[in-house]
């Protein structure tokens, strides 16, 4: 076997200096008749500690002649490289955005070797023996749509060091015509589509992310969840993922027979639709849930292996949509509660009635922890900038756990008002005169945060989180 120095060497990994790029060492296996090699094996190579990029197609390229030079090109997509027969020096430039662009990485590739090159690095080759067979699975299909970019293979900055001068390989006229580094269009970070941007914490994720091209945001008029074209409203292997901050979230009109076909619609068919294409297409679907989804029964705080009991039907919406999102291979399920945002809500109420010289009767057999926007959007980031491990999260406030009552008597004195004019009352009194259907409580929404704790991410005091959203928004 011409270029491999050995057979049954182990399967090993080598990570390089452009993030994402590594080689494989793979075992080779030979006798007199021929040799064998497992090409591509998805349980060994993940065990390694490479993501299961899902690769689509299997493409090979046939060189007949030493010198032949591929130039630099870089897709929107992931390649599993490596050579059937024969030789090849490969160069590998980082053409994505960020600090390592224009990051150099060379080696030579024969069958024992394969390099794991992630999207948006440049590829390129020069064979070393005839008739070499240069093999390549991605994962997505070509497209006349997709971002690509190209760099030239005598890029002087690059300075690849190519062990057949170019002056004497032949080249296509497309690759010699393609630009110097410093004109290279680099390849932007994959998309991140937010759904819900106008609610409240829609809100909060357009100021996370303000600055953040790559990021996009979707009401229901720019995007329809449940829409039968959902899965070509976009070219979806552009995206990294979705953030689902869209909900229906009356509580009380949920009970209702048009309320109940709009929760459903929203909070578990919509949700259904997003998993779908999540799951099509490797996105990471990021859904946020209530504490809604449990009946407030237990004696301590819930974890996120308590078995769904919701008591209502935006509750049992809510709980429905859990399950479709748990479906995307790739998710986080961000279980919150008590959230406090822009817009109307309890907090600002209350702030409202304090000054208006209002004594509120309010709620104190409820019991949980505030859960401020900010909070909810940061958590989510750590969770999509870290690649923690996937699955549900609870992510609200920290410290003790308060009644609404509790929190209402912090708000008055938080704004200079006696807490003594709020009173507490029973669930069933404060409720005994409404007009309309009421949905049940959980009487316990504390969720604990220790899972999300141990990926890195502290939860704020939600008193601390009170005063400072109340001198903000005084």
């Amino acid at each position: 076997m011409t270029g491999v120095t050995e057979y049954g060497k182990s399967l090993g990994v080598t990570e390089t200096a452009i993030p994402g790029l590594i080689v494989f060492d793979l075992p080779v296996h030979g006798d007199a008749r021929g040799w064998f090699k497992e090409n591509w094996q998805r349980e060994k190579m993940t065990a390694l500690g490479l993501a299961d990029f899902g690769p689509v197609q299997n493409n090979i390229s046939f060189n007949d002649a030493v010198g032949t030079t591929r130039g630099i090109h870089a897709e929107p997509w992931d390649k599993w490289v490596s050579v059937a027969t024969g030789r090849i020096f490969g160069a590998w430039v980082d053409l994505r955005e960020g600090p390592t662009f224009g990051a150099v990485f060379t080696t030579e590739l024969d069958p024992s070797k394969a390099i794991f090159v992630p999207r948006g690095v440049g590829n390129s080759y020069q064979t070393l023996e005839p008739d070499t067979a240069y093999t390549y699975l991605v994962n997505d299909h070509w497209s006349p749509d997709a971002a690509y970019s190209f760099l030239n293979l005598a890029d002087e900055t690059s300075a690849i060091a190519w062990p057949i001068p170019l002056a004497d390989v032949e080249i296509s006229p497309k690759d010699l015509a393609h630009p110097r580094l410093a004109d290279v269009v680099p390849i932007p970070p994959k998309k991140i589509l937010v759904l819900g941007a106008g609610g409240q914490l829609g809100l909060a994720l357009r100021a996370e992310y303000a600055d953040a091209a790559h990021v996009e945001f979707a009401d229901r008029s720019d995007l329809d969840v449940d829409s039968p074209d959902l899965p070509t409203a976009r070219r979806w292997r552009d995206y990294g993922a979705i953030i689902n901050a869209a909900a229906y979230t009356k509580v009380d009109l949920a009970e209702t027979a048009d309320g109940r076909r709009e929760a459903w619609a929203a909070n578990a068919r919509g949700v259904t639709s997003l998993a779908r294409v999540a799951a099509e297409n490797d996105l990471t679907l990021v859904h946020v849930s209530s504490d809604y989804v449990f009946d407030g029964s237990q004696d301590r705080a819930y974890l996120e292996s308590d078995p769904l009991c919701p008591l209502g039907v935006y509750g049992q919406s809510k709980a429905a949509g859990d399950l479709a999102a748990s479906t995307a291979p790739r998710h986080y399920i961000v279980r919150t509660s008590w959230v406090i945002g822009e817009g109307n809500n309890f907090v600002r109420t209350m702030a409202s009635l304090a000054e208006r010289g209002v004594d509120p009767r309010v709620v104190d057999d409820q019991i949980g922890r505030l859960t401020f926007t900010d909070d909810i959007v940061g958590g989510i980031r750590h969770l999509l900038d870290s690649h923690a491990a996937y699955g549900v999260y609870n992510l609200t406030g920290g410290g003790e756990p308060t009644s609404w009552a509790e929190v209402a008597r912090r708000v008055f004195a938080a704004v200079g008002h006696d807490p003594a004019r709020v009173t507490g009352v029973s669930t069933e009194t404060y409720y005994s005169t409404a007009p309309g259907p009421i949905s049940p409580r959980p009487r316990n929404s504390v969720l604990d945060n220790g899972k999300i704790a141990a990926t890195g991410l502290t939860s704020a005091d939600a008193h601390d989180r009170l005063l400072s959203y109340l001198s903000r928004h005084g």
